[in-house]
């Protein structure tokens, strides 16, 4: 089956669901009640990719990729899967630690695995996407690799474009630091990482395709924020958290409670106000008001040389539309949204898991 070479224009300017956090699924336990995962021990292998849900503390360093690739047909599409699934395995075998490797199929090649399959339609725009340059949207694969040594992230990520042939359409380098509990602190100076999946059955619900070819995959959409770092900070610190609407001490909401305690959107001031302002980013992203599920964040700070600095946005839903209506009210209503401007976009389906024998990209290539 030959592929049609439609440009896909993929773009959100989202720090959705408090995205402009780094964060990911915050659990004291893993899914069958054991501790966390240890460093060092995130096995490739398994009904879902790594990288997502595990290791449940994400790791300190991240090396993002767009790539394209040449391939037209299914056969030989699911030929590349399944030998890039080969060298993740060796990669992440051969004592480099920690490393994960997710990958992601754009809407291009999902469209040459079927019809009617999540992941084969585009996000729509959003405000300021138009500014986008078309070699920052789109693309045929994400490759998202993390660790706790850099240097391996760049070695891994060569033999993976080597294996495919590809070319590398933009590439980005993030860090975090864990702040205890599934969060950490961004480059604004807040945490985050409180309105995420927690649960086993939260990720059921909200994060992984239920069923069809593309089951125990999910839908996954990166964006590089650059943020106005130096805006944001010299603002007082009381308008800084009435603009995220937590506390910048330790993240707690700003209508009471503990760091990891749900906003209370209905407190008001004795004088009628809300106590989390109407334009609050804790507001205007809270899945209340987009009657949608959560999505599970997994994004990594940046620092380009010079003066940019930034947010890779990493978010896992179930359905695209969890996206895009919490990132059109933000446009709508969260003042958070004019500290950023997106400068990369796309969207893609997370393939399912695999192991030695289904190979990656099998359920749908093959």
């Amino acid at each position: 089956m030959s592929l049609d070479r439609r440009q896909v224009l993929t773009s959100a300017a989202v720090l959705a669901a408090g995205a402009v956090g780094v964060s990911a699924i915050a659990r004291g336990a893993d899914r069958d009640g054991s501790p966390p995962r240890a460093l060092g021990d995130t096995p490739a292998h398994g009904a879902h990719q790594a990288g997502i849900d595990r290791p449940v503390d994400p790791q300190t360093f991240a090396l993002v990729s767009v790539v394209d690739v040449a391939t037209q047909t299914r056969a030989e599409l699911g030929d590349m899967l399944a030998a890039l699934g080969r060298t993740i395995a060796a990669h992440t075998a051969d004592g480099s630690g920690d490393l994960t490797a997710t990958v992601a199929v754009g809407p291009r090649l999902v469209r040459a695995a079927g019809d009617g399959l999540p992941g084969s339609d585009p996000l729509p725009l959003f405000a300021g996407d138009d500014r986008i340059p078309a070699s920052r949207t789109g693309g045929d694969l994400l490759l998202a690799l993390h660790g706790s040594d850099a240097g391996v992230l760049e070695r891994a990520r060569e033999a993976m474009v080597w294996t495919m042939r590809a070319r590398v359409r933009w590439a980005q380098h993030g860090f975090r630091a864990s702040a205890g509990e599934g969060r950490a602190r961004n480059l604004l100076g807040f945490l985050d990482g409180v309105v995420v999946p927690r649960t086993e059955f939260q990720l059921q619900d909200d994060v992984w395709i239920p069923d069809g070819p593309a089951a125990n995959g999910t839908i996954c959409v990166v964006r590089r924020l650059r943020l106005d770092v130096d805006g944001f900070r010299s603002l007082p610190v009381r308008r800084q958290e009435r603009i995220i609407g937590r506390r910048l001490s330790d993240g707690a909401p700003l209508s009471g409670g503990a760091p990891l305690d749900q906003v209370d959107l209905g407190a008001k001031t004795p004088a009628g106000e809300y106590v989390v302002p109407a334009h609050a980013h804790a507001r205007a992203a809270h899945p209340s008001f987009t009657g949608s599920h959560l999505m599970l964040r997994r994004s990594y700070s940046y620092a380009n040389p010079g003066s940019e600095r930034g947010l890779v946005f990493i978010s896992f839903q179930r359905d695209l539309d969890t996206f895009v209506r919490t990132q059109r009210r933000l446009d709508e209503t969260d003042a958070l949204m004019h500290f950023a401007t997106a400068t990369a976009s796309a969207s893609f389906l997370v393939l399912p898991g695999f192991d030695d024998a289904r190979a990656l990209g099998a359920t749908l290539f093959r």
